[in-house]
């Protein structure tokens, strides 16, 4: 049994992280300040319902020496790093709290382990790092040095500055580039969550580049395979994508969430947003052969296990 400290456990990605490293009997150091970016009754929601009697360490990673007063006494294996400002168009309202909470939170974490000689940092990337990157699908072979939000620029940061400590410290890291991850306790200020809740209100939804705008979405569950797959081979230093690797238009998502719920969306054509870019894709050759991942959600049983937990959970 390993003890990891996963951070960002209130999260969508990390409380179904959390759940499954805990269903196969690693002992779980979950550490969350539960920033109010969305509603936090969601949050707490999220872990009472997947995380049961697991406490959450309630601390925020950029203030280091509150870091340490939390942790001073438990031995840790592993680093999950999953706790990040997310959203894209966040950053261009608030782009000091990118700065604050991807920067300088991942640098204390990096220092922690370092002090800690914990050998072993597994932590999330993005896809958005692609940025204007027109070679599909998009591989980790490629160019990243054109993001077009300060999210992106705060996630490629985070890799390069991973980099520097494994060259120098010899700390193990892996990056994972998730691609629209989706699915039971999404995040609301995600389309999918969004789309739903308004479509069931009988409100118009905002379809933005005309609805051709095209996504690779990834279910959760595919995504915590990789995740935990990343914990356990424990590669020196790699940077793998995690997506379905099977784009899906705007047009085509918003159909089938009409289908699920058996509802005709208000939709309101809207032009590109400023930091989003027209396509996703993700080349996972790479996870595939190092991580043994293999993508088994489509977008149709997705969305519909989505809907179901929705309806659920408003009820």
């Amino acid at each position: 049994m390993k003890t990891i400290l996963l951070t960002g456990a209130a999260g969508f990605i990390g409380a179904h992280t959390a759940q499954a490293l805990r269903d196969r009997g690693d002992r779980v150091i979950g550490l969350d300040n539960f920033s109010p970016y969305y509603d936090v009754r969601l949050k707490r929601d999220r872990v009472k319902a997947l995380l049961p009697n697991l406490k959450i360490i309630e601390t925020d990673i950029t203030d280091r020496k509150a870091l340490g007063r939390a942790l001073a006494k438990i031995k840790i294996d592993q680093i999950c790093h999953l706790a990040a400002q997310a959203g894209v168009r966040y950053s261009l309202e608030n782009p000091y709290a990118y700065e604050s909470a991807n920067n300088l939170g991942t640098l204390n974490l990096l220092e922690f382990a370092r002090e800690r000689e914990i050998k072993s940092f597994v932590y999330a990337s993005s896809s958005s790092v692609y940025g204007a990157n027109k070679k599909t699908p998009f591989s980790v072979t490629d160019p990243v040095d054109a993001p077009v939000s300060l999210y992106a620029a705060t996630k490629r940061a985070n890799e390069l500055t991973a980099y520097v400590y494994h060259h120098l410290y010899g700390l193990r890291c892996t990056g994972l580039r998730f691609f629209t991850v989706y699915g039971p306790w999404g995040r609301p200020d995600m389309a999918l969550f969004s789309f739903t809740k308004a479509i069931l209100a009988g409100e118009p939804i905002n379809v933005y580049n005309h609805g051709r705008m095209k996504r690779d979405f990834t279910y959760i569950t595919d995504i915590v395979f990789g995740v935990l797959s990343a914990l356990d081979h424990n590669y020196p230093y790699e940077i793998f994508n995690l997506g379905n690797s099977h784009p899906v238009s705007l047009s085509l998502f918003i159909s089938t969430i009409e289908s699920a719920l058996g509802k005709k969306a208000k939709a309101r054509m809207c032009p590109i947003q400023p930091g989003d870019v027209p396509a996703t894709w993700a080349d996972i050759k790479k996870s595939t052969r190092l991580l043994g991942f293999h993508p088994t959600t489509n977008i149709q049983t997705g969305i519909r296990q989505f809907a179901d937990w929705y309806r659920s959970y408003i009820a």
